[in-house]
């Protein structure tokens, strides 16, 4: 890819948070960005904020839940853009369920949409990058999936540190192929996920989350995308499987 050729990136989870951000961090390096969502005002409204500072965007309905969905998004888009060069595969729930109201059901649905729905979308896109020797896969974890427990979210942690696995194995697949898979590990960042009552910790706990984390406050979702930026980027051209820890300092901290 040519060093000022506009990329193709999909963002999923984009309407709000990380994805939010993610998107135009992507659209201000000058790439054109597909916000994807299930969404539709708050996907509309972020392709709108990306064009009124200059970028390129566009919105796609997309439940990562649906392979018929997911199938016919990277089809129309390979269609009619020729490529995808990045997948930033962010889109996620944590809903608080204890463990004895954790159904089959709840924990299906966490799983479907954290873990199995960036299987698929890396599924589908994975030929067309294997074809042209180009690519860079992110895909989203969280410190819940990699270091700490979650009391009453087992399934999202379940998923998250299913995340994990899954970033190893297709990044040594795809490797020989120039496909990059690498993902990001958040720790507690100013979401509306965060700032829910019933789900999270709520305003309240994450303030007092902030002073126990060494750098003295939670992050903010685009501390996250700058990080999931370079890994897409030449930058990081030589890195694959990993997964970075994004805290504040928090896991190392805690002692």
């Amino acid at each position: 890819m040519l060093a000022n050729e506009k990329r193709i990136v999909i963002v999923t989870g984009a309407g709000i948070g990380i994805g939010q951000a993610a998107a135009k961090a992507f659209a201000a390096l000058g790439d054109h960005v597909v916000v994807t969502d299930i969404l539709e005002k708050e996907g509309n409204a972020t392709v709108e904020a990306i064009k009124a500072s200059g970028g390129s965007a566009e919105f796609q309905h997309y439940d990562v839940r649906s392979t018929e969905r997911t199938d016919a998004l990277v089809a129309d888009i390979e269609v009619r853009h020729g490529k995808i060069d990045v997948i930033v595969a962010n889109a996620g729930i944590a809903h608080r369920t204890p463990l004895a109201e954790l159904s089959d059901a709840k924990w299906d649905l966490t799983f479907d949409i954290d873990l199995k729905g960036i299987f698929r979308l890396v599924r589908a896109v994975a030929p067309g990058m294997r074809v042209r020797k180009s690519g860079s896969i992110v895909a989203l974890s969280s410190i819940m999936g990699v270091a700490y427990g979650w009391d009453e979210h087992v399934h999202y942690s379940a998923a998250k540190s299913g995340v994990v696995g899954l970033v190893r194995g297709l990044a040594v697949e795809l490797a020989k192929d120039g496909v990059r898979v690498n993902g990001v590990a958040p720790g507690y960042i100013r979401t509306a996920q965060l700032l829910s009552e019933e789900n999270s910790l709520g305003p309240v706990g994450a303030e007092k989350a902030g002073e126990f984390i060494p750098m003295g406050r939670i992050g903010a979702p685009e501390e996250i995308a700058d990080v999931i930026a370079f890994l897409a980027s030449h930058g990081a051209r030589y890195m694959t499987g990993q997964v970075l820890v994004v805290d504040g300092g928090l896991l190392v901290g805690r002692y």
